[in-house]
């Protein structure tokens, strides 16, 4: 029968059924990762805080530091850096939420007024938000159980991370024996080449979009504070947050600075935040992410975009911020697999030179 259709065909089919192979097994593959979500998480997350403290683990290694020790001082580096960057966020989201708020709030009556609407329908709701929350308190009591809940179980996988990264960073030196010993012999080279350039794009990636994040977020900052923006310093912190989700962070980061921009100064100050959150943007797409991300896995817009809708579908907010990392590892993979593909090609024939005698 195979020999009736022509080679074409018979190359499509056979690509057909390597496609629904693959399909089929990335199809178990995300759905044993959703069942086992309560692990798969903070070894996701200790994987990326691993891309991102490595360097300092190695300097101390290398400064004779004991590998546990060094470990150990890495993680309370993290935890100190995250403790002090949450707290300054926080506080600062804290102090300035209320004018943020209400800017927002008065955005959204200047626009439903512009638009139209009675610019009713907010204050309508703040004066009756008692009324409201007696009528539904046993859903909004169950609302802070759950948030209860939720906010245990982060906890929970913030500590479950931090001692993965822990272990991560100490017995990061037996990864590739380890890997060696789980893999057939004939493609244990292969198979450490693969992971170690997908740890690298990863690692550049955290690395290069924490550094980003932090210019975005000082220049907007600076630019909010000279203009005279409320809560500037809690609008640069949700730059900053925002950053570690490419495009779609820093444009409803970007757009909520506008909007309160525009709420509390006029439309000149909102035309000229939207300017400086637009030069920063051109900045940092033209400037910081070629000359950091020079040396990593770069991802078409396109392609970004994609990855981080099919994380959001899959998981949520944490499959948004997961999305990218894992896709610069595939494209890591990717890359170091066309390469050994093309070395292992023998060349070409060299065609015979214009005006050469053929053979006899």
């Amino acid at each position: 029968m195979a020999s009736l259709l022509p080679a074409p065909v018979r190359r499509l089919a056979a690509w057909c059924v390597i496609a629904l192979l693959v399909s089929g097994v990335v199809g178990v593959f995300l759905w044993l990762c959703d069942v086992f979500q309560t692990a798969v998480t903070p070894v996701l997350l200790a994987l990326l805080g691993t891309a991102l403290l490595r360097p300092m683990y190695r300097r101390l290694v290398r400064m004779k530091v004991n590998r546990s020790l060094a470990a150990a001082l890495t993680c309370l580096a993290i935890i100190g850096v995250v403790g002090g960057a949450s707290y300054v966020v926080v506080a600062a989201i804290l102090d300035t939420g209320d004018q943020i708020l209400s800017a927002l709030r008065h955005a959204v009556e200047r626009l439903s007024l512009h638009y139209g609407g009675d610019g009713k329908t907010v204050p309508f709701l703040a004066k009756n938000a008692k009324e409201l929350l007696t009528r539904f308190g046993a859903t909004a009591a169950s609302g802070v159980l759950a948030g209860i809940s939720v906010v245990g179980e982060v906890l929970a996988t913030a500590l479950l991370a931090l001692l993965l990264v822990f272990f991560f960073l100490r017995d990061s030196h037996r990864a590739a024996d380890a890997l060696r010993s789980v893999v057939p012999r004939s493609a244990g080279d292969t198979a450490v080449a693969m992971a170690r350039r997908a740890f690298q794009a990863v690692e550049g990636f955290m690395r290069g979009t924490t550094f980003i994040a932090l210019i975005d977020a000082l220049c907007i900052t600076i630019g909010l504070l000279v203009l005279g923006v409320p809560g500037a310093v809690g609008l640069g912190s949700l730059v900053f947050v925002g950053a570690y989700v490419p495009y779609l962070g820093a444009f409803f980061s970007g757009a909520v600075a506008v909007l309160v921009a525009f709420a509390d100064r006029g439309w000149v100050t909102g035309l000229w935040t939207l300017g400086v959150v637009l030069a920063v943007q051109v900045l940092e797409g033209n400037v910081l992410q070629p000359m950091i991300q020079s040396r990593t896995v770069q991802m078409h817009p396109a392609v970004v975009l994609l990855a981080i809708t099919a994380g959001a579908s899959v998981a949520g907010i944490l499959g948004m911020l997961l999305a990218v990392p894992l896709a610069a590892a595939g494209f890591g993979v990717l890359s170091e697999l066309r390469a050994r593909y093309t070395a292992e090609q023998p060349p070409p024939p060299h065609a015979p030179e214009a005006g050469a005698a053929a053979p006899a």
